[in-house]
């Protein structure tokens, strides 16, 4: 009970001592008028003391300046500086209403360091109102009738609530955040953020005037390549009027969160935690999230999952090979092929059957900068790209519609989780290259996923068998053994149909494993020609007696290659288990693998793509 009593007595004896305050320095707490400055260290409190504006410090300086900050946050917190790139020394500045009717800061010597530089105005007729908004208002009269300038129009690096970033194109009318140069040196910095219009408007940040991040056009609902989900869950609320072209961003949160652009360019939510005393962050647009504007040249891009951050697109390549070796890739790419329909162009001539340009598809994408704008159907996008031999790309949006880019591609990265899909143009010659290598990658993991999988579900079912035929095998006799276990297990229907050679055979076939008919070394021993007595030319794989490969590894490739019977693989024909010897016999190819053509530089040329394609459609 003592203890709030005492409370209770200190918070009015506070009060008391701030009515006292304002009533030697001025009749209204939260205005600035002719007849009343703000003198260092002097303050104003808005009405509902959310805010205050007078004049302060930051550490380690005796810079002065005048802004407005959070009232109720322990915290030093700046939202808005007036005097940022002109602060005195000393506290002998002072606020108030010029001659002319400006809200001015003043140094020790009456020196204009800040004015809000409106013209026209009626000496002695305006006041400067501090509102729980955070905006700071010079008007006609207490009343405020006529808003005449407004700190919110002249932002600083801060977005409050109920603030509006943006730009009204006929007016001419653009307001945008500043950075400042460090966290405690609130004189211009390099970065500003801001609402452009472009063909579909968008958020972007400048570094010293050139684009250094976008959020991607807006639909309607979200910025299309940020990480705000939806701007309205977000508390945002966008104005995208092309009509009187006016575009505009703003956000009603509680008082306790803002947002600001920092001395790096990063945007940052920064929201109160009272149980820690402190400001929490979280970057909405950071190096980690977005690649820098033009970071990897026209035709060039990024994704930030992969090292190196940049690549060309299918289709081109680095315009400069020693730039983008040494992490310097804003030289872009360079289209390797021409477009068909600029060749038919040049040449006069109408494009032949099949001789068309097409579109390849990439997910998940942020889209280039500066796209034309059409409200047509998204079935009819690719149709409306060729038609016109200057359209490189195109992209679909349901709040949008169809997107166009004609000559270089500026700004793509590659996202995980969010965009859009952007089909990239691209002469068909290109596109059967990109798809073949599709189709083989395809195969190939296909292939290997098939073999593991098997491998994987009957490896515990044969294991307990094929130690039986170990120890038989051990035992002597193998081949015989050998031979009538084959029909009992469980792959005992494959195995019966090959033939199952004895050593002496195979040794007669192959001239005693003469070295002269060696074909070839492979992972687990030589492989020898072999010609048996009915003239049938054969390829001996024999396992090495020092290989690792086992019974069972020796088993599971007997059993696996029997099931792939198929003209366009090679024939498994028979084996051979006696005491330590363990063999596969294959047919014999007389013109070696596929891999001898395709690897061969003067090979390669028989094959041409109808070839390459068919067997390409014949493996898979």
């Amino acid at each position: 009970m003592e203890s709030v009593i005492s409370d209770s007595v200190l918070l009015a004896f506070e009060i008391l001592l701030l009515s006292c305050f304002y009533l030697q320095f001025g009749t209204a707490l939260d205005t600035v008028t002719p007849s009343e400055s703000i003198k260092d260290p002097e303050f104003l409190i808005s009405q509902g003391g959310v805010f205050r504006l007078g004049f302060f410090s930051f550490a380690n300086s005796t810079n002065r300046y005048v802004g407005i900050l959070y009232n109720q946050i322990p915290v030093q917190t700046v939202v808005w500086v007036a005097n940022r790139n002109k602060p005195p020394k000393d506290s002998s500045g002072i606020l108030n209403i010029s001659d002319d009717g400006n809200l001015v800061v003043l140094n020790g010597k009456a020196e204009i360091l800040w004015s809000s530089n409106i013209t026209n105005l009626v000496p002695n007729a305006t006041t400067a109102h501090l509102l729980d908004s955070g905006n700071l208002v010079l008007s006609n009269g207490e009343d405020g009738a006529s808003s005449l300038w407004k700190s919110f129009k002249d932002a600083s690096n801060a977005f409050i609530e109920t603030m509006k970033i943006g730009t009204d194109v006929q007016r001419g009318l653009k307001v945008e955040l500043k950075s400042w140069k460090s966290i405690d040196d609130p004189s211009d910095g390099s970065f500003s953020f801001g609402f452009e219009p472009f063909n579909i408007p968008e958020l972007v940040i400048r570094n010293n005037n050139k684009l250094y991040f976008r959020s991607g056009p807006w639909n309607g609902n979200i910025f299309i390549a940020t990480i705000m989900k939806t701007v309205y869950i977000d508390g945002f609320h966008v104005v995208a009027d092309n009509q009187r072209q006016v575009y505009y961003i703003t956000h009603e949160y509680s008082r306790l969160k803002y947002y600001e652009l920092d001395s790096q360019g990063k945007l940052v939510e920064r929201t109160w935690d009272a149980g820690k005393g402190d400001w929490i962050n979280m970057y909405f647009t950071s190096q980690t999230e977005s690649c820098v504007y033009g970071q990897c040249g026209a035709f060039g891009m990024c994704d930030l999952t992969k090292q190196p951050i940049c690549s060309c697109l299918k289709g081109f390549k680095p315009r400069n090979i020693e730039e983008w070796s040494r992490g310097n890739w804003s030289s872009g790419c360079f289209r390797t092929t021409p477009l068909q329909c600029q060749r038919d162009k040049n040449n006069g001539s109408e494009a032949g059957q099949g001789d068309v340009d097409g579109f390849l598809k990439l997910n998940m994408m942020k889209v280039p900068a500066f796209p034309d704008l059409s409200s047509i159907n998204n079935g009819e996008c690719k149709d409306q790209c060729l038609k016109n031999c200057s359209c490189v790309a195109y992209a679909y949006d349901a709040g949008i519609g169809c997107m166009f880019w004609s000559g270089d591609l500026i700004d793509m990265q590659k996202f995980s989780t969010r965009g859009v899909d952007l089909y990239i143009r691209l002469p068909s010659s290109e596109l059967v290259i990109v798809i073949t290598a599709a189709i083989v990658g395809i195969v190939t993991i296909t292939i290997i996923i098939l073999f593991l999988w098997c491998w994987m579900a009957k490896r515990r079912g044969r294991k307990q068998k094929h130690k039986q035929i170990e120890l038989q095998l051990n035992k002597g006799n193998a081949m015989t053994k050998f031979s009538s276990n084959v029909g009992e297990n469980s792959i005992g229907a494959k195995l019966q149909q090959l033939r199952l050679f004895n050593f002496e055979e195979l040794a007669t076939a192959t001239c005693n494993f003469d070295h002269a008919n060696k074909l070839g070394q492979g992972g687990f021993g030589p492989v020898y020609r072999g010609t048996l007595g009915d003239e049938k030319e054969i390829a001996v794989k024999r396992l090495s007696k020092a290989s690792v490969q086992g019974l069972e590894e020796f088993m599971n490739e007997v059993e696996v290659i029997s099931k792939l019977q198929h003209r366009n693989l090679v024939k498994l024909l028979g084996c051979c288990v006696e005491a330590e010897e363990k063999m596969l016999v294959y047919e014999y190819m007389p013109n070696k693998s596929l891999d001898a053509f395709v690897f061969d530089p003067i090979k390669q040329k028989v094959l041409d793509w109808r070839k390459r394609f068919n067997i390409i459609k014949g493996i898979s």
